[in-house]
């Protein structure tokens, strides 16, 4: 039995291995999984939000423009800004209100900032026009060429072209004017004189500042009867035929009482204004501004009387000026200056001011129909007034000669040739 158990051992032995090397059904047995390594995460970058900033364009006016005032002009701009900065939601409008000459004001303001803060300059200055020759001149202003074609638009005043421009460089958006015209009472003189001669037959004074340093009225007679103010090589002139017509007729009007010495004792428009409040006269040379922002229900408005009738005068006026030279802000001020320009703007804000518009669309929403053809032809006889060089040479020799012959001191011919050699040539 022994044998035979031992016969068996050695196939017995190759049990266990058969058995080793059977295949082990799926089900049979988990399996054993072996983890891998955990991966860290990876944080993708994400877009980056572009940098809105908010831009302050800053601007500088006079007090008679400053748009926190409570007259119906100053509303009216503030709501012109308003309008601005929503189309905008990224600009804020500031507006600075400096005084108009002086110490700190516009002129010496913006010359001071250029050479000790210019990071704080104005990006858009109010200037009247004196001031804004003078700046651009100092190299205080940006010229508009090739930002804008705003001024190539066909209804722009000939006051208001040459008042935009030093030679011819664009230095200045117009926004409003102002020209010498003459009230008169309806009530006391029914036909206006529109003519020298017309003016000489008149019972009643024609009241004018004679004493005005800048002798515009006189100056306007002058350039109405043709008279030259500059050379063939641009140097300031007089011409003495002209100027002894002018000073002729002024002689004439000081002999019948209609324009009497006193005259003389008047230096600016607020005074010979006053003296037609007083009713010392029914005539009164003016500004424009005088009349439009009153509108008096006692007078009238019509052009100065000229030595033929045809309308002629002098303007002034005010402009929207670029001051920061910094390329980023240009445009945004360009674009500020052309909104305050447009025709469909002037024609609220500047009858509100009270002022002569620059273009003739500005006229189109006046419902006056007899002031706008009024307003509309001064606005066309209109010459800017000569630049500060000429008016510095040839105004001093104006006003002697116009006081010499209100007072006797010396007759028109006289006083004509004495002008011309006292002449100040710069």
């Amino acid at each position: 039995m022994i044998r035979s158990i031992t016969r068996f051992l050695p196939i017995l032995a190759f049990i266990p291995l058969f058995i080793a090397c059977e295949e082990i059904p799926f089900d049979s047995a988990t399996p054993v999984v072996t983890p891998l390594p955990t991966a860290t995460p990876t944080t993708l970058p994400q877009p980056t939000a572009p940098l809105v900033r908010t831009v302050t364009l800053q601007v500088w006016v006079p007090p008679q423009f400053a748009p926190s005032n409570s007259s119906p002009a100053s509303q009216i701009l503030q709501a012109r800004l308003d309008e601005f900065t929503e189309q905008r939601p990224r600009v804020y409008v500031d507006v600075r209100v400096k005084a108009v000459s002086g110490p700190g004001g516009l002129l010496d303001a913006l010359s001071s900032t250029s050479t000790a803060a210019p990071l704080a300059l104005p990006d858009l200055i109010a200037l009247p026009h004196n001031y804004l020759e003078e700046a651009a001149l100092k190299g205080l202003l940006s010229p508009y060429n090739g930002l804008t074609t705003i001024m190539e638009e066909d209804d722009w005043y000939e006051y208001a072209q040459q008042l935009s421009q030093l030679q011819t460089t664009t230095f200045g958006l117009p926004f409003v004017g102002d020209a010498l015209v003459m009230l008169y009472r309806p009530a006391e003189i029914s036909d206006p004189p529109s003519n020298w001669t017309t003016l000489l037959e008149i019972d009643d004074i024609l009241a004018f500042p004679a004493d005005d340093d800048q002798s515009l009225f006189t100056l306007a007679q002058y350039l109405a009867a043709g008279g030259q103010i500059r050379d063939d090589e641009g140097r300031p002139m007089l011409d003495l035929n002209s100027l002894t017509n002018v000073l002729a007729f002024i002689q004439s009007a000081e002999d019948v009482g209609v324009m009497p010495f006193w005259l003389t004792q008047y230096s600016n428009y607020d005074q010979t204004m006053q003296a037609y409040h007083d009713s010392r006269s029914n005539l009164v040379v003016s500004w424009i501004s005088h009349y439009l922002s009153e509108l008096p229900v006692d007078s009238n408005l019509t052009t100065l009387p000229t030595n033929n009738g045809q309308p002629f005068t002098l303007a002034n006026g005010w402009a929207w000026a670029l001051s920061n030279p910094d390329p980023e802000r240009i445009t945004l001020s360009v674009e500020l200056a052309e909104f305050l320009s447009s025709p469909e703007f002037l024609s609220e804000w500047v009858a509100a001011a009270g002022f002569l518009p620059p273009r003739s669309g500005a006229l189109d929403g006046w419902r006056n129909t007899n002031l706008r053809t009024l307003v509309n032809n001064i606005a066309e006889s209109a010459k800017l007034i000569p630049p500060r060089d000429i008016l510095a040479a040839i105004s001093p020799a104006l006003h002697h000669a116009t006081l010499d012959v209100l007072k006797d001191q010396a007759d028109a011919a006289t006083a004509a040739l004495r002008a011309i050699e006292q002449l100040d040539y710069p």
